[in-house]
């Protein structure tokens, strides 16, 4: 055997070096040559200056907040909402519109359906005078409405309600009995495309309301599915279930349904975790009423047989008279929401109110500590 040269193993390494600076000297130009092609930011590294916080906007209850695992519905996604009729789906819907509105944004409401009814959405916090409302004649118009105004920048959610109402312009022209297949799913497919990389760039969240139907012939495992083919179903970040648990009655009168909201998808936190709201008729979801149950559940508040109480008060028997008590005194709701938040973990996920308290905590930091620097010179 003929033994090595020395200094081989350092012309080896010396080889090896030059290999990887031509490799990162080719990289550059390749980089180089994107940015001049596609314009500054078309590539960049992950750990160069990009925020990566996933900015949020609250869903208007605390409980879906908990469960969404970032504090509410993540900006620049696409999220679903399907379930059966009159779960709960446009409540949710309304309910986000309202907390956009109230941070001072723009929402855009498309309303396939023809179903919006102006007085409910008021109830829920909806300034209906400033809510952009489009009701399209076919589900190609929808589509391209929605399109333009994520593209414009200037709107931070759009609602469509719903997938299953976007009627395709060959069906609504055609015949009652013609067959149209897979139309709806290839204008869907091709819509998500287009809107996908807009939505991202413009930060606005796209929530799509859908139906449930049943397959046909299905002997095993579930025959449920959602119209519109597959591609909302890999484009959407967020897929949410609605069902209806139980009714909520006052004596024999129905008010309200016991709601439950499971996380089938989620790209930004563990999915799977599931909300219990209480939606009331004409009121949308009880939010005492959540706090309620998510203090009784950390013992915040006691919960004894029927009797709720906090610290040495008992503050109702029965649920609805817990929260009418707390209804009355909105100062001990406000003690028992913050503990509320402060148990699950709320106050550091990155909803919009906790990033702009965090940077300014920051800047105020910076600033403190300019002024030291300059005390001490």
């Amino acid at each position: 055997m003929i033994p090595a040269a020395k200094g081989g193993t350092e012309l080896a390494t010396k080889d090896d070096k030059k290999v990887a600076d031509e490799r990162q000297k080719a990289l550059a130009d390749a980089l180089k040559k994107i940015e001049k092609n596609f314009g500054k930011g078309s590539i960049m590294r992950m750990g160069d200056k990009v925020d990566t916080r996933i900015s949020t906007i609250s869903t208007g209850s605390l409980a879906l907040d908990d469960a969404l695992g970032v504090g509410g519905f993540p900006r620049g996604r696409i999220i679903e909402i399907y379930g059966p009729e009159s779960s709960g789906k446009t409540t949710i819907a309304l309910h986000a519109v309202a907390e956009v509105q109230k941070q001072g944004g723009t929402a855009a409401y498309i309303d396939a359906e023809n179903a919006m009814d102006p007085k409910y959405a008021s109830a829920l916090g909806v300034n209906i005078d400033d809510l952009l409302l489009s009701q399209p004649d076919t589900g190609e118009q929808g589509l391209e409405i929605a399109d333009a105004l994520v593209t414009s920048g200037a709107v931070d959610i759009v609602v469509i309600d719903s997938v299953a109402a976007l009627v395709p312009r060959a069906e609504i022209e055609g015949e009652m009995g013609d067959a149209h297949v897979g139309l709806q799913a290839r204008l869907m497919s091709q819509a998500l495309r287009k809107l996908s990389g807009s939505i991202n760039k413009t930060k606005t969240i796209a929530l799509f309301i859908n139906q449930i139907r049943e397959k046909v012939g299905v002997m095993f495992g579930n025959p449920e599915t959602t119209p519109g083919g597959r591609a909302l179903k890999f484009y959407a970040t967020i897929r949410l279930e609605v069902r209806r648990a139980e009714q909520l009655k006052d004596g024999t009168n129905v008010i309200g349904n016991h709601t439950r909201i499971k996380v089938v998808k989620n790209k930004v936190a563990p999915p799977f975790k599931v909300a219990e709201v209480d939606i009331m008729y004409g009121h949308g979801i009880s939010q005492t009423g959540e706090i309620l149950d998510m203090a009784a559940e950390k013992d915040i508040v006691n919960k004894a047989g029927s009797w709720y109480s906090y610290g040495d008060e008992r503050i109702g028997q029965g649920k609805e008279n817990a929260k009418a008590y707390l209804d009355e005194h909105p100062d001990v709701k406000a003690e028992i929401k913050a503990k509320v938040r402060t148990a699950y973990g709320m106050d550091d996920m990155p909803t919009e109110e906790n990033v702009e308290a965090k940077e300014e905590a920051e800047q105020k930091a910076e600033e403190t500590d300019l002024l030291s620097g300059t005390e001490e010179k």
